[in-house]
């Protein structure tokens, strides 16, 4: 039998981190919330920008995340007293946190991207596919 080494915690903080993971998911729960954060990670974007920059969402569902992340306190909303109103979305100190999430998330995604494309299964689906 391994000897259980240092690296182990016990059973009651893996406890506390797997509810405090389940609380981070509750936050940032859904197919949205990561990819619109992490765009007003790099910049301040307007509404109809991030509309055009999320592929796939409505302006319903893109209104009702930027509501969420603002509630949580991860996004500030300024609205611009230009005609017509324009409203603008960027991260706050609290959010810029969660650069460091977004961007192991970003590092896994290229590492996993990397694999598949070069395993044999991926290789042998993309030769028929382009017979």
């Amino acid at each position: 039998m391994e000897k259980v080494t240092s690296d182990y915690v016990s059973l009651d903080d893996c406890e506390k981190r797997v509810r405090a993971i389940d609380d981070t998911m509750d936050i940032l729960n859904g197919k949205w919330k990561i990819s619109i954060l992490s765009r007003l990670l790099y910049k301040p974007l307007r509404y109809s920008e991030l509309l055009k920059a999320v592929s796939g969402i409505s302006g319903k569902m893109l209104s009702r995340e930027l509501q969420e992340l603002e509630m949580n306190g991860l996004i500030k909303r300024t609205v611009a007293s230009t005609k017509p109103l324009s409203v603008s979305y960027e991260v706050t100190a609290y959010g810029l946190s969660l650069k460091v999430v977004a961007d192991s998330i970003a590092d896994w995604g290229l590492k996993h991207r990397a694999q598949i494309t070069k395993s044999s299964k991926f290789v042998v689906e993309d030769e028929v596919k382009a017979q």
